[in-house]
């Protein structure tokens, strides 16, 4: 399962990188990755805007978390300019809990769902 990660380098500068959950076991039809450590999780739902979003403020991830995409679509610019869409079906690892931080913009005015799962430290 590919895992989309946003991070902070040591000056600070968020950034995107890529990984590959790897398989930890096939059954049926289907790869299971391996178990991980987390704890708690949170859904997020938005209401439907009457207009176009706009850019939301620059700001850090308050711990290590994944967010899964439910539904909507958004857009996130990481400090070092590059930016990405984000779908349902995307999973997001954000671990930029220091530094200059993210903003997003919502990419429709339809509401949108969010789950997130609090990461343990690795």
């Amino acid at each position: 399962m590919k895992i989309i990660r946003l991070f902070a380098d040591a000056d600070g500068e968020s950034h995107f990188d890529e990984h590959r959950e790897a398989s930890a076991q096939f059954r049926g039809n289907a790869d299971f990755s391996r178990v991980i450590s987390a704890y708690g999780l949170a859904f997020r739902e938005t209401r439907a805007l009457s207009e176009a979003p706009a850019l939301g403020e620059w700001h850090c991830a308050p711990q290590r978390q994944y967010v899964l995409f439910l539904s909507g679509s958004t857009e996130i610019e990481v400090s070092d300019g590059e930016k990405r869409v984000l779908n349902p079906g995307d999973v997001l690892l954000v671990e930029d809990t220091h530094g200059k931080g993210h903003r997003n913009r919502r990419l429709s005015t339809a509401p949108e769902n969010w789950a997130f799962v609090r990461a343990n430290p690795e």
